[in-house]
């Protein structure tokens, strides 16, 4: 491709739809992304069925916060990252691979390393709280995705959907 010509994904309006790195269970963490600066996403709590914790942890800073989808911190979050925060990292590993979760947070992880490892990474420079503004967002983009999953099935555009990847993207 070095002489200037563009492979067929790069013509098309599609994007690479990157596989996980290994197949991982939704129960507990329905919804994990790498944005905004932050690990962040939704995790079930492990006693009660009908709440779920909005957990994040901030790049480079390793802030964290997490509260209920009602907006009350976690108990377990006080001064360290609490069970959900935990368990969000270790599914990010598996959705996404250590390395560019390691990348993403800017841990000093050693290549090859779990979830424990990039934890144990990232708690050595004693991260501190931070703010729980982003939880809302987070909170929100998790609903609408949940409200893909309620479609009828169709072949009918759906205008907000324009740039997801088409049946003909090119996996990574």
């Amino acid at each position: 491709m070095g002489d200037g010509a563009l492979s067929v994904w790069e013509k098309s309006s599609t994007v690479r739809v990157v596989p996980p790195a290994r197949p991982r269970k939704l129960a507990k963490v329905p919804f994990v992304e790498l944005a905004d600066g932050r690990l962040q996403g939704v995790v079930s709590s492990g006693s009660d069925a009908g709440r779920v914790y909005v957990s994040s942890v901030a790049a480079a800073t390793y802030a964290f916060s997490c509260s209920t989808n009602n907006n009350r911190p976690c108990g377990g979050a006080r001064g360290s990252f609490c069970n959900h925060i935990r368990a969000l990292v270790t599914e990010a590993v598996l959705q996404y691979g250590a390395e560019r979760v390691s990348r993403y947070l800017k841990a000093e992880a050693e290549s090859g390393a779990d979830a424990a490892a990039l934890l144990s990474a990232m708690t050595v420079t004693r991260p501190g709280a931070g703010d729980g503004g982003a939880a809302a967002q987070v909170f929100s983009r998790f609903l609408r995705h949940l409200g893909y999953l309620e479609l009828v099935a169709t072949t009918a555009p759906l205008p907000e959907m324009h740039w997801f990847p088409a049946g003909g993207a090119v996996a990574a």
